[in-house]
């Protein structure tokens, strides 16, 4: 199936949801959001999404049929997963791993001790066949009404991943998912569902990349976390988008009772960036962290940001960013921190730190701390600099070119950021600023 946007209708939206084979609910929920998405403004806020033409997309794309094996995956598709080390990484780090290209999953694999244990890694179209209890959390924490790309989302969605880890249940090793976009113009919007039973933990890897096209193309995922009492997730995105895409996403998590929701995230490449992942602490002791860095190149827009709603006593919250900004690139952080008046106690803390490689750089912060009751602690610290001329100049004296040079400035910069991702991709990351800083200064 491949639609264009100007055939985005009620047509293509039953079509797509007769293809799935979704039950009657699903099919009545893409209707519904398709309705609000026609009906909800573009964002009033951000970046200029002008140039994004909606009505130019490529909404359903599937070139590649699932397979088994990586070796039954065509040439090209195998080629690119190898490249990104996906193939080893499932047989020496990860529990369990899923692929997927434009519009639909092409591979998917889990340990089997943990299939025992009655861990549920699948694909969300299968869970919307095979667990009718899924409708009770699908987009409860993230409705459609929320946004326009949200309810874009709602009405269109394919491919992502459903979690569900039983109660006490610790996964050790990480699950992964990959997202592909590898059709020009086309737009990617999978659904990630996360439930972790009371006392379990998981820790989740995102990794997102594409080919650069002349077409504008749209990532416009959902990530929905919910964390029962005395649970533990961790959240970790690793971005690597091509300067066509523009990435407007929505991530939520609802943290009950003593759990605790951490997000990390490494972002660089993308046209524009819209993307604020939220914790809602709804039970007492909850907590959470977000640790991100952002790498805004030529002609970027990276909005960029975390929120933090303290809805129950005694909960903590921690957002740290760090960005860096070379050429006529901006880098604006939104951090968020709101308590409500039944959260006494709360704890919340919002740090943000811009390193500018260039003149035109640009840079914005817009902290918002909002507190309905005064027996809580706020804090929040912002900075912003230059590199410094007496540094580079000294390191270039060490044998070192311009490049390099940047390089190790700004690995000392984000290393807070980078030494919370696990190592083989922290690894990744510093390899791609070194790629990008030899590209810019060559």
């Amino acid at each position: 199936m491949r639609v264009s946007a100007a055939r985005l209708s009620r047509d293509f939206v039953e079509e797509l949801s007769w293809e799935k084979n979704e039950p009657a609910w699903m099919r009545a929920h893409r209707l519904r959001c398709l309705e609000i998405f026609e009906k909800l403004p573009m964002p009033r806020f951000g970046p200029d999404l002008s140039e994004l033409d909606l009505g130019d997309l490529t909404y359903y794309a599937r070139p590649v049929e699932p397979v088994r094996r990586w070796e039954d995956l065509p040439e090209e598709i195998r080629r690119t997963f190898q490249a990104l080390g996906l193939p080893e990484a499932e047989q020496k780090v990860l529990a369990g791993l899923g692929a997927q290209v434009d519009s639909e999953e092409v591979y998917r694999s889990l340990l089997a001790n943990l299939r025992a244990k009655g861990v549920i890694f699948t694909s969300m179209e299968q869970a919307v066949r095979e667990f009718p209890w899924v409708q009770e959390y699908f987009m409860k924490i993230i409705p459609p009404e929320d946004n326009k790309f949200a309810a874009l989302h709602g009405a269109v969605w394919s491919g992502g991943t459903f979690v569900w880890i039983p109660e006490g249940v610790e996964v050790e090793i990480p699950l992964q998912a990959y997202y592909r976009m590898q059709t020009e113009g086309v737009g990617q919007f999978e659904h990630t569902l996360i439930i972790a039973e009371a006392g379990s933990s998981v820790h989740y890897i995102e990794g997102c990349s594409a080919p650069r096209y002349s077409q504008m193309s749209l990532h416009s995922g959902m990530v929905e976390i919910y964390a029962k009492e005395e649970a533990r997730v961790r959240f970790t995105t690793i971005q690597n988008w091509a300067k066509n895409v523009y990435n407007l996403n929505n991530k939520r998590a609802w943290a009950y009772a003593g759990a605790r929701v951490d997000w990390v995230s490494g972002s660089l490449g993308s046209r524009v960036t819209m993307l604020y992942p939220t914790t809602v602490l709804l039970g007492k002791g909850a907590s959470t962290e977000n640790l991100s860095f952002t790498f805004a190149q030529e002609g970027m827009w990276l909005d960029t940001g975390a929120r933090a709603i303290h809805r129950a006593p005694e909960t903590t919250s921690r957002l740290v960013s760090r960005s860096v900004v070379q050429g006529r690139a901006k880098s604006v952080f939104r951090g968020t921190v709101h308590v409500a008046p039944e959260a006494r106690g709360a704890k919340a803390h919002v740090e943000c730190s811009t390193l500018l490689l260039s003149p035109e750089a640009r840079t914005e912060t817009i902290p918002v701390l909002n507190a309905e009751n005064d027996e809580v602690e706020l804090g929040h610290e912002a900075t912003v600099g230059r590199v410094s001329q007496e540094h580079l100049f000294y390191l270039m004296s060490r044998g070192l070119d311009e490049s390099q040079a940047l390089s190790l400035i700004v690995n000392g910069f984000v290393s807070p950021i980078l030494k919370e991702i696990p190592l083989e991709y922290a690894v990744e990351l510093r390899r791609l600023l070194e790629m990008s800083f030899e590209r810019a200064v060559a």
